[in-house]
């Protein structure tokens, strides 16, 4: 049976995902293999459905393209203006993303989802839009190409030909919610277009000849048809399965600056989807920085790992094979994809094999899988800068040449043999400082000047002695390796040190906000550790729990921030992510913002100004972001103190209320009967004449033992210490108790009292119910219009006792109606001698009884209290109440 229980991660994962999905806004797209299939129309059908049943619809961008059939459809839908920008003398039409926010339709429609936002948008492009739509809870309508899929890219390229650039990650067709397939044959979307539905004039003529053609459509829409397949089998197996996403295994793909990269991120991407699994990209860092353009590609393969869901780690290791096996045991990967190799390397053999071999050598029972390199007229090959340095290779040989003139002068001390240890102190010396290149330059001309100069015969390339040629063979094997070791160790030297860089400078923040005391305190450390590590200026926008960012930065910060630059904060702040420059979001700004994240809130924004002409990589905007979170963590703490204490303050001022309370509710319990006494002799001995004093002082005793005991009951209720006597007994007998309570208030009052003749036992504690159903009746006394009317009915409901309690007051004031079972709480011309105390003790004295009651305005004139009681099935034998 242990096999069928639901996992607990599994349900508390499935809860807090339907959680997120309650706030947002639904996802639905019009799904097709090509243009011309059909989605804008049925999506504009479905969008006419949705306004017709109430629902507020927004066009938020739709292009007809000149189809009538579309425009048709389109006319009467309510649109939203576009927003015009000028580019290079053209002005384009845009949907205006604040606009729509502005009016907060229920559904938007835009089309094109995959469509790129012309330069000085918000986003680059429009499925970013519709996202912030979705996180703002608004209904959004789109329409889907296949090959805009980013996954699918690459094999509708090797399909038609075509190279796509508009493409959406494949994570926003897994938050979709509804994915509509728009289906047509082949032959009968070539008939579409040749009609001129698709596209107009010489456009159309050459889409049949290319795009167009049938084996392109047969091929797109199986590719369509898979997908969505797919989609619907990993909807299939998260609703039988009870676990979380990602139980099944675990992939990870090695990133690099080749563009091979991209088609194994979305290979990855889509193995991870179809066996619903977790994968991760790895970034192995280079012994040197990339080029520019090489870096480039870098940070374009690994946004692309991000967009479609990966999680990216950094390391660094000179042998790859042994930094992925690293990676892929801490991170309990189960499967690793890679690219074939390009043949043999020379250096391969030196290094131990190819990163293939080693892999399958050392990487059990890790699986492989091998995929090919794209079909591409030019191979790719490692980038390289556009000018080879020459340092290297003239310190090299300039190191060679002074050993060398060393060696001539040792020559007639020592053998020829003993000259080559010069020659290999030497080049273990270059290594510390020198590369890969430098250093086999070193050993070649170390080789080749030993031949020359001092192996016999002299001056020449020739070798008499097969000893001597042995050992020149092995002297430049012996330099060569030897100095690849110690450069490989260097080089490892030198990333451990950056390793122990990056967590020294997180030490150093933590340690240093930790310690400082106040607010102005951490943001001046933060400031100072920033501009130490990264060489740029920051700022800070502390939020306000009441108001969110703050105009201006908080001023321990260094930077100054003009409207443009607070905007782009406040949009970070609100959508929780990164935005302004090296992102997609608002691209155009000239700082770096991350808002300060905890699991919980955001606290405020961190604004980073490197200087111009420098750009961060990928790593250090981790770090960045990593020192944000650990800023925020301490805003956090500091948050928690300070309602730590207003909760220990009020805490304590809550125990004294409590104690007062209760001490001067008792000890008025004493005089009250002393008085009572009193009162109860005068009034036996008074003559006639004093009768009206008497009975005026009577009643004032009784709203004064009435308003102790409700204290006295508030004070139960209030610490908890209310404990239920529950005996089954007789609604009628439950309402004579009540009535008896009321006294001789009701004297001045006429109760109609209406029982059906059959009623249920309860179960209740009949002292605590009856003083509930007194404090009403005497609350629609008090507040009744003369002549006071008041009406006691009681029915069975379902598995309910409903008891309404309807006076003829003038009802209760809109504004206390929310409040009206709150302590204290009396209505504006209320009579004296009220506390504000009945009803909250009749509310709290219903809860425990786990019923409910709830007060409404009648429509014409005064107020109706319903209370509600469960019933329990009374046992064939019981003692009633009596």
């Amino acid at each position: 049976m242990d096999d069928v229980r639901p996992n607990p991660d599994a349900l508390l994962a499935s809860i807090q995902t339907e959680e997120a999905k309650l706030k947002r806004g639904r996802l639905k797209i019009f799904f097709g293999m090509a243009p011309g299939v059909g989605k804008t129309y049925a999506m504009l059908k479905e969008a006419r459905k949705e306004e017709a049943q109430g629902v507020d619809v927004v066009v938020g961008l739709v292009e007809t393209h000149g189809r009538a059939e579309t425009a048709q459809m389109l006319g009467g839908l309510p649109a939203a203006p576009r927003r015009k920008v000028d580019y290079r003398g053209t002005t384009l039409e845009e949907m205006d993303l604040d606009g729509i926010i502005f009016l907060r339709p229920q559904l938007v429609v835009v089309y094109e989802l995959a469509h790129t936002n012309a330069p000085g948008s918000r986003h680059p492009k429009r499925y970013q839009d519709v996202l912030e739509l979705l996180d703002l809870g608004i209904n959004v309508f789109s329409t889907l190409n296949v090959q805009h899929v980013e996954s699918r890219a690459e094999a509708v390229r090797q399909i038609a030909g075509v190279q796509v650039h508009e493409t959406v990650p494949d994570s926003i067709l897994e938050q979709a919610d509804d994915i509509e397939l728009i289906d047509v044959s082949p032959a009968r979307l070539r008939e579409r277009l040749a009609e001129g539905k698709v596209y107009l004039g010489a456009r159309a003529a050459v889409a049949s000849d290319n795009f167009f053609k049938e084996e392109n459509l047969v091929a797109l829409r199986e590719i369509a048809l898979r997908l969505t397949a797919e989609r619907v089998d990993q909807q299939l197996r998260s609703l039988r399965k009870n676990r979380p996403a990602g139980s099944s295994g675990r992939l990870m793909v090695a990133v690099g600056p080749s563009p091979y990269s991209l088609e194994l991120v979305r290979r990855t991407r889509r193995l991870a989807y179809a066996q619903d699994a977790s994968w991760l990209a790895v970034a192995i860092e280079p012994e040197v920085p990339f080029p520019a353009d090489a870096q480039r590609q870098f940070d374009k393969n690994l946004a692309l790992a991000r967009e479609l869901g990966a999680e990216v780690i950094f390391t660094r290791d000179q042998d790859l094979a042994r930094a992925l096996l690293r990676v892929a045991r801490e991170n309990h990967v189960t499967q690793i994809v890679m690219g074939r190799p390009h043949g043999f390397r020379w250096n391969e053999w030196l290094n131990g094999g190819s990163l293939l071999t080693k892999l399958l050598k050392e990487g059990d029972p890790i699986d492989l899988h091998i995929i090919p390199p794209p079909v591409t007229k030019a191979r790719w090959t490692k980038p390289r800068s556009g000018t080879l340095d020459w340092t290297g290779y003239i310190q090299a040989s300039i190191g060679v040449l002074i050993v060398t003139g060393a060696n001539v002068g040792f020559s007639a001390l020592t053998g020829y043999w003993s000259l080559a240890l010069f020659y290999l102190l030497a080049i273990l010396l270059m290594s510390m400082r020198l590369g890969r290149g430098p250093l086999l330059l070193a050993a070649a001309l170390s080789a080749l000047l030993w031949d020359f100069l001092f192996i016999p015969p002299l001056y020449t390339f020739y070798i008499a002695k097969f000893e001597d040629g042995f050992m020149l063979c092995l002297f430049f094997v012996v330099a060569l390796v030897t100095g690849q070791l110690t450069s490989r160790l260097r080089i490892e030297e030198r990333n451990e040190r950056q390793r122990e860089r990056r967590a020294s400078s997180l030490y150093r923040l933590t340690r240093s906000i930790g310690a400082a005391t106040t607010l102005d305190e951490v943001i001046a450390q933060a400031s100072m550790q920033i501009k130490e590590t990264f060489d740029a200026d920051c700022g800070f926008y502390v939020a306000n729990s009441a108001f969110g960012l703050p105009a201006s930065p908080h001023p321990s910060g260094e930077l100054k921030l003009d409207e443009k630059e607070h905007g782009v904060a406040v949009w970070a702040y609100r959508n929780r992510r990164v935005a302004g420059r090296f992102t997609d979001t608002l691209a155009s700004s000239e700082y770096f913002h991350v808002p300060l994240l905890t699991a919980t809130k955001a606290y405020g924004v961190m604004v980073i100004k490197p200087p111009p002409e420098r750009s961060l990589s990928l790593d250090e905007r981790d770090l960045l972001e990593s020192f944000a979170q650990q800023i925020a963590l301490v805003l956090e703490k500091d948050a928690l103190q300070s309602e730590a204490e207003s909760a220990r303050i009020l805490s304590k001022s809550d125990e004294l209320h409590r104690a007062l309370f209760n001490s001067v509710s008792h000890e008025l319990q004493t005089p009250l009967a002393v008085l009572q006494s009193g009162l109860d002799e005068l009034k036996r001995v008074s003559h006639s004449q004093n009768d009206r004093v008497t009975d005026a002082m009577d009643d004032a005793m009784e709203r004064l033992k009435r308003l102790v005991k409700n204290l006295l009951d508030s004070a139960r209720l209030e610490t908890g210490r209310l404990e239920l006597r529950r005996e089954w007994g007789d609604v009628r007998g439950l309402i004579d108790q009540a009535i008896e309570l009321v006294g001789n208030s009701l004297q001045s009052a006429e109760l109609q009292v209406q029982l059906p003749t059959s009623l249920p036992l309860l179960n209740v504690d009949f002292a605590l119910m009856a003083q509930a159903l007194a404090n009403i009746l005497h609350n629609a006394i008090v507040h009744g219009t003369p002549p006071i009317k008041i009406s006691l009915i009681a029915e069975v409901s379902s598995e309910f006792l409903v008891i309404q309690v309807r006076d003829n007051g003038p009802g209760i004031p809109a504004d206390l109606m929310q409040n009206i079972f709150d302590r204290f709480v009396r209505a504006p011309g209320a009579k004296p001698g009220g506390s504000g105390l009945g009803l909250s003790i009749s509310k709290g004295f219903i809860q425990a009884h786990n019923g409910t009651l709830e007060a409404h305005n009648l429509p014409d004139l005064g107020c109706l209290f319903t209370l509600r009681l469960p019933l329990e099935k009374a046992p064939a034998s019981i003692t009633l109440q009596s």
